[in-house]
Parts: structure tokens; C-alpha cells; sequence
């Protein structure tokens, strides 16, 4: 069976403990010490999450463009999502974290605490990022590109025919997470300001 559809048979035989923002989810798993699985769907995405003993063990991410499983679908949390919590069996959690494990446990937990939005910062500019993605040289049309500021990803596109992407941004320091069509993800540091407004990326 494999490890979605094991988790619709589970959910369908589950109790529903409610719904939650990424950092409500943590620290609600973290003070009962639950054993369950939070899914968020927002239109042809979905995130699952294998909670064991109150803390995030497994992730998996289904889009579009395929499968992603434990680190390298928590990259792509943008910290929006809603998630609808089950409470389900230690055991058949522990089945499904088999197939989908976070290695780097603690890093989802402190992006849930940077989702925290910050008050009173004054904008230091605003304009337009324009990337482009090449493989050899050549543009790659159909590529997700992410753009992530302090572990939250703030905004995404996909390449259009050009291989480039646009995005409205505040000056500063970023992330740029490049994801090709065979789900291999780049991540590259980045600066953006008035003298960087257009920057090429080689995968």
C-alpha cells in the first residue's frame, strides 16, 4: 500500500481534534504529546504530517508536480497552511514516518516560532525581483521557484516559457529554493535592492 493511501485509511477511521496555524499545531502536539497526523490541502497541494510523542517525525508534500517526503517537503512550508489534526495510533504512525522521516527534527519546530511576524520594521524598499533559471545556458520553462525570508516562504511561481519568474519584495537578504522537474531542489542565497533586480540562477 503505499504510504498515501495508508494514510486515507487512517484518517477515515480517526477522530478529528481540530484545526491549526503551524505554530498553534506545534505547540498544541508539544503540550498533549500526541501521536496523530495534521494534513493541510489548499487547492491541488497537500502537506501530511506524522506526529509521534508530540513532535513532527514525517512530512510528505503532494502538488502538481509530484512527491516530496520528510526534509525536503518541510523546506516548502510556507507557513500559511491550515492544518485539520487526527489522533491516530502510535503504531501506524510509526509506519508512516517509516517512509517519509524528518531527519533534521528540530527545524520545523523553530520555523513555526519564526512565523511570528514582526512589528513596527520599517521598510527599507520595495520593487520588483525578476530570476531567471538555466540549466547549460538554456532556460527552464515549468520550474517552481521559491523565495524564503527567515525559514517562511513568502511568495512561489513557476517559470514561464523564458525561464524567469517576478516577484514584488522588500530590499533585503533571501533564499531563492529552485525545484526542476525531477523534484530536485537548489537553494541559493540572494540580495535584492535597487543594483539587484534581475539575477540568474544555473541548476
Amino acid at each position: 500500500m503505499k504510504i498515501q493511501e495508508l494514510i486515507g485509511t487512517l484518517l477515515a477511521d480517526s477522530t478529528r481534534l481540530g484545526t491549526y496555524t503551524l505554530p498553534e499545531l506545534i505547540r498544541s502536539i508539544q503540550s498533549k504529546n500526541i501521536n496523530g497526523i495534521a494534513v493541510a490541502v489548499s487547492g491541488d497541494r497537500e502537506f501530511d504530517l506524522a506526529l509521534l510523542d508530540g513532535e513532527p517525525e514525517g512530512a510528505i508534500l503532494i502538488d502538481e508536480k509530484g512527491i516530496l517526503y520528510g526534509d525536503k517537503a518541510v523546506m516548502l512550508l510556507s507557513g500559511t497552511e491550515k492544518f485539520d489534526l487526527y489522533e491516530v495510533k502510535r503504531d501506524y504512525v510509526e509506519a508512516v514516518v517509516v517512509g517519509c522521516r524528518i531527519l533534521e527534527k528540530g527545524h520545523i519546530c523553530k520555523r513555526s516560532r519564526d512565523l511570528i511576524p514582526e512589528i513596527g520594521r520599517k521598510s527599507e524598499g520595495l520593487g520588483v525581483l525578476s530570476v531567471a533559471v538555466q540549466r547549460n545556458g538554456e532556460p527552464l520553462n515549468g520550474v517552481h521557484v521559491a523565495i524564503r525570508k527567515d525559514l517562511q516562504i513568502i511568495c512561489n511561481d513557476i517559470t514561464t516559457q523564458n525561464g524567469t519568474v517576478s516577484f514584488k519584495l522588500l530590499h533585503g537578504k533571501y533564499d531563492c529554493i529552485i525545484r526542476d522537474r525531477a523534484t530536485v531542489i537548489s537553494t541559493f542565497p540572494i540580495i535584492f535592492d535597487a543594483g539587484h533586480t534581475r539575477i540568474t540562477l544555473e541548476i
